[in-house]
């Protein structure tokens, strides 16, 4: 979301400014990859964050749920989903990761686009 100029949370002062300098810093290597990419050199700062996100979504969702250096051993980016009775279940992420095999490749591209509020 922060990527895709999306983020909702606007967070306390001190993060507003840590917000305003991400923005800033974004700016610059959205910038930079116009000035590098010939294909994208004519595109607006928007449309090269969108182009961006397009081509590193997989490795960014890979990142975000694959542990393979167990360094998120503690962490879920999901919650528990529910289960037949509409009551906390047991799945969550890792027991459905999408690190290996023929999934590997296949980014819930839908999750992008979910409200951040639902998530």
């Amino acid at each position: 979301d922060i990527v895709r100029g999306k983020d909702l949370f606007l967070g306390n002062d001190e993060e507003k400014k840590k917000r305003k300098q991400l923005k800033k810093n974004l700016k610059t290597i959205f910038e930079n990859i116009k000035k590098e990419n010939t294909d994208v050199n004519k595109l607006t700062t928007e449309k090269v964050r969108e182009y961006w996100w397009e081509e590193n979504r997989e490795t960014v969702w890979k990142a975000i749920t694959c542990d393979e250096d167990k360094k998120l051993k503690d962490a879920s980016y999901f919650r528990a989903t529910c289960d037949i009775n509409n009551e906390k279940g047991p799945s969550m992420t890792p027991s459905h990761c999408r690190c290996e095999g023929a999934n590997a490749d296949q980014v819930p591209t839908y999750f992008d686009y979910v409200p951040q509020f639902l998530r």
